[in-house]
């Protein structure tokens, strides 16, 4: 009988490849490249710091690093090289690297995953200086730099297999309440991520990749399946039209992913017609519904290299619209089908009997890619995976082609930019102003169908019909992406029969808005010496914060 060999894990075959050519180019940044051997010594270098440490199956490793550098790569390798669990705690959001938690938030997720080592690159200023006040903070936690080269021979040492049920990486999504959720991943599912998508490598040659979310997120599995490939990563900071028009001409870009407003800020570029797209064989984007129009302009400049797919962090890829579909014109404004390997139930709200084709229901998912749970929630891991199955918390239906389309979430979530609001956390957040007697958030989508934060409050008596600076007020108590694109007053809410407010009404009521490009953003402050590493940036702030202009009145049932 034949005994069947387990192929080598992901981080192997990326060493692997890295090892054929050592001169080559493997990571472009900004200003500085990193060579096929300059990595795998990183990451060599690491491992071997690792084990020194008496990291391996079972340990928990923390890596804090600036947005999309390659160090962090280096040190995810290396931990699960050594079958230990990756997390990455500068961030959350799956659309940006760029705002950064506060010390606050990184002090607990790092005592609630009972992380004793933290990797920082010290030569990041502030990534050194969080470090230094995470150690003060949390007594028994050691801070070691990143390696960036190995010692002697640069070989790996000799390591057993990864355990395939042992967590790989901790992901976090913002779940509901804007408080990091982390998503759990085991080995058996990272294996099969990064394989899945080596298989869809295009097989002209090998890919160059540019990632401008986090390379910690969504696209983490997709570099290394480009670099166990032989391929190469463009890593920038955040998305910038500009320089992504840049990358496409002179770097020679195959694959891309972007997020739909991403999409949309490259469609409305006015030089997207004059930049040489010739390079591109695949634009991925995901996160949120795409307005039927906006992809035709797409498929018009980029011609068809478009794939859409519709995935969870918790679920990985579910279903995509691949480059012929979109020359179909009755099947945009679908997700596509599922993955070969995704099993998919619509299934009656609280309930799970399957639903027929056209009637809607609750989207539910099997995969060999879904995550293991929630690390910090056991309650919620119970209630959204049963039997084998996931509950997306989406709303869905088979179309009259056998394709699946979005209906919406169940409840009052709010889906914007990859994340999930919580319209009460919000309205938690406004209330907490002195002036805000009563608050209502809804989502409205503009034109582009993507969803966008509305809120309307009621103000205690004596404060006057006056227009608050709330926005800034709710950015600061929760993140920036909870920020409401426009805050209404009205004299009084209305409400349901039920005496709620009537989201209904207002969202019927509420012209829809785009939401501007972020600007330049900033990471959370630190604290001075001697101020307490919570002061700032974790809290609404005071009374005296929000400055307020006096507004004329409104009508309860006309449009504020």
């Amino acid at each position: 009988m034949t005994t069947r060999t387990a192929p080598p894990s992901y981080a192997r075959r990326v060493l692997a490849a890295l090892a054929r050519d050592p001169a080559r180019a493997v990571l472009h940044r900004r200003d500085s490249t990193v060579t096929a051997g300059e990595l795998r010594e990183s990451v060599l270098g690491t491992t071997t710091l690792l084990k020194s440490r008496g990291i391996g199956p079972g340990a928990t490793v923390a890596t804090l690093t600036g947005p999309n550098h390659p160090l962090m790569l280096s040190a995810r390798y290396a931990v699960n090289l050594l079958g230990g669990t990756s997390v990455y705690v500068r961030s959350m959001n799956p659309r940006t690297d760029t705002q950064t938690f506060s010390l606050a938030t990184q002090t607990q997720l790092l005592r609630e995953l009972g992380v004793r080592l933290l990797l920082v690159d010290d030569r990041d200023e502030d990534s050194a200086a969080r470090g230094r006040w995470l150690a003060r903070r949390l007594p028994g936690l050691t801070v070691l730099p990143i390696a960036r080269r190995a010692d002697g021979r640069a070989q790996l040492p000799d390591l057993p297999a990864p355990r395939p049920d042992d967590v790989a990486v901790v992901d976090f999504t913002s779940g509901s309440t804007g408080r990091p959720k982390m998503v759990a991943q085991r080995y058996r599912t990272r294996e099969q991520l990064v394989a899945r998508l080596t298989d869809g490598l295009d097989p002209r040659g090998p890919a160059t990749l540019l990632s401008v979310t986090p390379i910690s997120h969504t696209t983490a599995p997709m570099a290394d399946a480009v670099l166990s490939g032989g391929g190469t990563v463009v890593l920038h900071d955040e998305f910038d039209a500009d320089a992504t028009l840049h990358a496409f001409d002179r770097l020679r870009v195959t694959d891309v992913y972007l997020a739909v407003p991403h999409l949309y800020r490259l469609l409305d570029h006015p030089l997207a017609t004059s930049c040489d797209l010739s390079s591109l064989r695949r634009i991925t984007y995901s996160g949120t519904p795409a307005a039927p129009e906006r992809v035709r302009q797409a498929v018009r400049l980029f011609g068809d290299v478009l794939i859409q797919v519709y995935g969870t962090t918790e679920a990985g890829g579910i279903s995509s619209l691949n480059p012929l579909d979109h020359r179909e014109p009755e099947l945009l404004g679908s997700v596509g089908r599922p993955f070969p390997w995704v099993r998919v139930e619509i299934r009656a709200p609280g309930s799970t009997a399957a639903l027929g084709r056209g009637q809607s229901g609750e989207i539910w998912v099997s995969s060999a890619t879904v995550s293991a749970g929630y690390l910090d929630d056991p309650e919620l891991t119970a209630r959204t995976l049963r039997d084998g199955w996931l509950r997306t918390g989406d709303l869905g239906h088979w179309d009259t082609y056998g394709y699946l389309r979005l209906d919406g979430r169940v409840g009052d979530v709010i889906k914007h930019g990859g994340l999930k609001l919580d319209p009460a956390a919000i309205e938690d957040a406004l209330t907490a102003h002195p002036q805000v007697r009563q608050a209502a958030v809804f989502g409205v989508r503009d034109a582009d169908l993507v969803e966008q934060v509305h809120a309307a409050v009621e103000l205690h008596s004596g404060a006057g019909h006056t227009s608050c600076d709330l926005r800034d007020y709710v950015a600061a108590a929760l993140t920036p992406e909870h920020t409401p694109v426009s805050v209404s007053v009205w004299p009084e809410l209305p409400l349901t029969p039920a005496g709620k407010p009537d989201r209904a009404h207002l969202r019927s009521v509420t012209a829809p808005v785009r939401a501007q490009p972020p600007g330049p953003a900033r990471a959370a402050p630190l604290p001075s010496p001697g101020e307490d590493a919570e002061a700032r940036g974790t809290g609404p702030p005071g009374p005296g914060h929000a400055a307020c202009r006096r507004t004329g009145t409104r009508n309860r049932k006309g449009a504020p």
